[in-house]
């Protein structure tokens, strides 16, 4: 292999932190205007009323419904076309119940959305129930349209209230109210409400760990370490923001560039090292890989003041010095996955800048950069959201889990709340543990510093694509990134709506790889092979190609059958160098012996 350029000394840069200090080099300019004592008392009043609506700004409501009314109430033509959908439908459904009470069976006006479920059960199709089901759906069909984009209208204010119209509907579907439910029925008859009774238990069980916020109990056959994050491996560096993992080689020989894994600090780590059969982890290991991975602790309060240049100093660059005391002068790719991702692509824009080619190539899987489009978790945010939660953060010194959960379930509230509260409380079925729902569970807090830091300047203002995204005082490009890329999306992400993570190419020149997993957020990332159903699309981008746009560059890639797994191995594979004899675990002469076994200590932090 050709020798690589000299890379700068880590010691010219920013110098660690105290732990629990705040950063030296700011990603966003802190508010140089002086603050009058008193306002402290309007943060306190703003948290405690954060508390009471899991973080969200009723004056956020408020601004979206008056935006939503006031433009709608002077548009009478809209108005009229409202008046004549409520009217069509009305005339559908009464068409519709003529015709089902008369024997015969129609086609159904109004069709549930393709992510709801409520409506499976068979039962569903018989009178009076799928009237009863028709009449929900004919008024969400209404409120949808009524919700739709006006002249005017801000898009977020749209949205916004369509949102919330959803959450209300969503309260009084007929698939929540036991009358309605033909399968709460059924069930209630076939167990002679034993069901109900079971469901009462689960209800008050539940409450009673919302009031008291305590941790589940790991399920048997779930525990961490042994069936779950369960990949032999060391700790080869703590300090008190991460745990670096080097796992155990399973080949004669690897591949002498290693793999650096970033996750996100929003969750564990670990959904990238499941269970054996569907960990990332395990499989790059077999393929013939020197694997390390990043652990990030669960902070504190006493951590409030954590930035994200603590993350990127702290985290990857101090991973990188590491690696690179084991395995001196070898190249690294780095993977990224979701805000892992994004924090990986400001570190590779920043050495780029600076100079320092250790990166060898960088994959970002359901990883953003630009924030325009960042789907549903937009509705939460405005200026006066992101303020009502620093003000919350400010308070407690983290953003808690449940804040954090809560957030994700309302976007899919259909499913992770209603149809949930449903199958546990009237149905009487508790949720059968699963790997992936573990982890899901497995939440961590959030650093007040840190989250206001990325909510404002990554989320809200999007600096890093508009060229306002500064490390250590400069601000970064992330043209000046020259690794080759490969980049992955899922097509059924809301976190991360596929279009959003393509934007890379509008904002990078060097070579890339696309790769369009179907699946979701964390279900198309665990895409393993043998996995029922898996199908990706696939392309390629030279350095300094000409924009392609994400629908005609999906029309032009068919699907192929199988894992993307193999696919992401081989563009490793054609990257790396000759396989070598695989290192030692740590560096024990240059000061990182192994300290633990994976997965370490700050994955059971609770």
């Amino acid at each position: 292999m050709a020798a690589r350029a000299k890379t700068p000394k880590r010691t010219d840069l920013v110098p660690a932190a105290k732990p629990g200090a705040a950063s030296t080099a700011l990603t966003v300019p802190a508010d140089t205007h002086p603050v009058h004592p008193h306002q402290n008392i309007d943060r306190a009043a703003r948290a405690a009323v954060a508390r009471l609506t899991g973080g969200v700004s009723p004056v956020a409501i408020a601004e979206a419904w008056s935006d939503w009314a006031l433009h709608l109430a002077r548009a009478p033509g809209r108005q009229l076309e409202l008046a004549e959908r409520a009217q069509a439908g009305a005339l559908k459904l009464t068409e519709f119940a003529a015709l089902k009470a008369a024997g015969a069976d129609p086609v159904p006006p109004f069709a549930p959305r393709p992510q709801d479920h409520r409506f499976t059960h068979p039962a569903w199709q018989t009178l009076p129930f799928q009237l009863w089901q028709q009449t929900f759906l004919a008024m969400q069909d209404f409120w949808h349209a009524a919700t739709d984009d006006l002249r005017g209208l801000r898009k977020p204010d749209a949205d916004r209230a369509g949102f919330m119209i959803r959450q209300a509907l969503d309260v009084v579907s007929p698939s929540n109210f036991p009358w309605a439910n033909p399968e709460i029925l059924e069930e209630t008859r076939a167990r002679a409400g034993l069901n109900l009774v079971e469901g009462t238990a689960q209800f008050a069980r539940d409450v009673i760990h919302t009031i008291t916020q305590a941790h589940d109990p790991i399920p048997e056959g779930y525990e961490i370490g042994k069936h779950l994050a369960c990949t032999p491996g060391k700790v080869v560096f703590r300090n008190d923001i991460c745990e670096l993992i080097q796992y155990t080689p399973t080949t004669e020989k690897v591949r002498p560039e290693p793999i650096l894994i970033v996750p996100a600090w929003i969750m564990k780590y670990y959904v990238l090292d499941l269970s054996p059969h569907n960990s990332l982890v395990k499989y790059l290991v077999a393929e013939g890989f020197t694997v390390f991975m990043l652990s990030w602790c669960n902070p504190s309060a006493d951590q409030a003041d954590l930035s994200l240049e603590d993350y990127r100093h702290r985290g990857v660059m101090d991973a990188l010095d590491v690696i690179d005391a084991i395995l001196p002068g070898a190249r690294v790719h780095a993977l990224g996955y979701c805000l892992g991702g994004t924090m990986l692509a400001i570190a590779a824009a920043a050495m780029a800048r600076d100079g320092d080619d250790r990166l060898a190539s960088i994959t970002l899987m359901a990883a953003q950069v630009d924030f325009t489009e960042a789907g549903d978790l937009l509705l939460f945010l405005d200026e006066s959201q992101v303020a009502f939660l620093e003000d919350l953060m400010w308070d407690q010194g983290y953003l808690d889990r449940p804040q954090m959960a809560g957030t994700f379930a309302a976007i899919r509230a259909e499913d992770l709340i209603w149809s949930r509260a449903v199958r546990r409380y009237f149905l009487g079925k508790r949720d059968l543990p699963t790997d992936l729902g573990v982890w899901s569970g497995d939440t961590t807090r959030m650093p007040a510093r840190m989250h206001g830091e990325y909510l404002r300047g990554l989320f809200l203002e999007n600096r890093l694509t508009a060229g306002r995204f500064d490390v250590e005082g400069r601000v970064i490009a992330l043209k000046d990134i020259s690794a080759p890329l490969f980049v992955v999306a899922t097509e059924a992400d809301h976190i991360a709506p596929w279009r959003s993570v393509y934007k890379v190419r509008l904002f990078t020149d060097s070579e890339m790889t696309f790769l369009l997993v179907a699946g979701g957020h964390n279900g198309g990332i665990l895409s393993e092979p043998g996995h029922p159903g898996s199908h990706f699309r696939i392309g390629h981008r030279e350095a300094g190609a000409r924009y392609t746009d994400p629908d005609s560059w999906y029309a032009r890639h068919a699907p192929t059958s199988g894992s993307w797994w193999p696919e992401l191995a081989r563009w490793l594979a054609e990257r790396s160098g000759a396989p070598v004899a695989p290192p030692g675990l740590g560096a024990p002469d240059l000061g990182h012996p192994p300290l633990d076994d994976a997965p370490g200590r700050y994955v059971h932090q609770l």
